[in-house]
């Protein structure tokens, strides 16, 4: 059983006495010590959360206390709601941060001659973004947390290396992205070669696809052997579709290629049904739903949820076949080191099983800036996972009635 007293993550105020760590350089060491003993479990994408239950008891507790001490905005909201590092019994009664307040606000434990990156949302177009700061150390906790939960799902094969195709920009053309870094991370991690980007960012700051050059290095992955990792967001996909139906060109990719989508549309693209979006990504593509994996995430928090491990094919597989049936209700978990739960608006209180709520998130990794962070995102709750409906109607209004209570005096 891991515990937050393990050799690496003692702090001593007085000689011989084990304490929590009293330092958020302390914390991350704990943290990062702890993800290494969840991802060395085989089966750590299916345990029940039960197993880590002391683990993440402690570390949420010893990470209040420091944001509470060090995030102004963080100890109003805190302080509104009467909830204190003393005054509370489980992790679920941490106050939840809303998105909408990195909006405003500056939610973080930082002082500005530490922070050495900014993340933004990458919301509708004309609203303010998002902003999640970090310093070299929580960008470390980040990748650290990214690595094996990606590897588990994306790569459940473990290739030392594969072909990488990403539609995004490269972080240097974006570097506020979180996307855009979380796809630099892994490209470095296991990129292999002839692995590329094919975003570029335009005058106006707009994501455009290179999609002849796209096209062109997909026919020629057609002609190998080789499986490759394709990576993009959901509008990515639809422009590459809307060029292949333009083109009348239809792929089959290797057996065994993979393929990653996330985030909505935000006015970028028209919108599918994600049913029917993977239904054409196999018939201009030709990978089946099962190795098409979704990714939950957001630049406010430092961990992500996938829907499913992408299937590997059986070594008699000499085709890829594209399923006829349609993708089956899937449901996202996040690592064992962050929970999500789905609130009632109404009560604020949990939700019963296949009952609809908002979705928050207690994300461990979230060093620098806070553990609870409240989503405008509508979700079912599917045992430890939830089913993702889509962003909750009228959720600025929402928003910014919890602003007012960390909003300063």
């Amino acid at each position: 059983m891991w515990r937050i007293t393990s050799r690496r993550c003692r702090a001593r105020r007085n000689q011989n006495r084990v304490t929590r760590p009293t330092t958020l350089t302390e914390f991350a060491a704990c943290l990062r010590e702890f993800i290494r003993a969840a991802s060395s479990q085989p089966d750590s994408h299916t345990a029940a959360p039960g197993r880590w239950a002391e683990a993440f008891e402690q570390l949420a507790r010893a990470l209040f206390g420091l944001q509470f001490a060090a995030n102004e905005p963080f100890r109003r909201l805190c302080q509104a709601r009467g909830v204190t590092p003393e005054r509370f019994e489980h992790w679920s009664q941490i106050p939840a941060m809303p998105t909408s307040a990195f909006k405003v606000l500056e939610v973080t434990c930082l002082p500005p001659d530490a922070r050495v990156s900014v993340f933004h949302s990458s919301g509708t177009t004309g609203q303010a973004p998002s902003r999640h700061f970090h310093c070299a150390e929580s960008l470390a906790v980040y990748e650290a947390s990214l690595l094996p939960w990606f590897a588990r799902h994306l790569l459940p094969d473990a290739p030392e290396r594969i072909r990488m195709l990403v539609l995004t920009p490269p972080a240097v053309q974006a570097p506020q992205s979180s996307l855009v870094h979380m796809f630099d991370t892994v490209f470095r991690a296991w990129a292999a070669p002839g692995s590329a980007f094919y975003g570029w960012v335009n005058q106006q700051g707009g994501w455009e696809l290179d999609c002849a050059r796209l096209i062109a290095d997909l026919q020629a992955v057609c002609r190998q052997a080789e499986p490759v990792l394709l990576l993009g967001t959901a509008f990515n996909w639809v422009h590459l579709l809307d060029v292949l139906d333009f083109r009348q060109v239809r792929l089959e990719l290797p057996p065994g290629t993979r393929l990653m989508e996330t985030g909505g549309y935000k006015g970028r693209s028209r919108a599918l049904a994600r049913e029917t979006l993977y239904r054409l990504l196999g018939d201009r593509l030709g990978v089946p739903p099962e190795r098409i994996v979704c990714e939950y995430g957001m630049c406010e928090l430092s961990s992500q949820a996938y829907d499913q491990v992408a299937a590997v094919p059986s070594p008699m597989s000499a085709t890829s076949v594209v399923s006829p049936t349609p993708v089956p209700k899937r449901r996202f978990r996040f690592p064992p080191w962050a929970r999500a739960m789905v609130i009632s608006p109404e009560t604020g209180l949990e939700v019963a099983e296949s009952e609809a709520g908002l979705i928050r998130v207690y994300d461990l990794a979230n060093v620098a800036s806070v553990l609870a962070v409240q989503t405008e995102d509508l979700g079912v709750r599917r045992g430890d996972g939830f089913e993702l409906m889509g962003r909750v109607p009228d959720a600025p209004v929402r928003g910014c009635s919890l602003l007012a209570e960390v909003a300063p005096a």
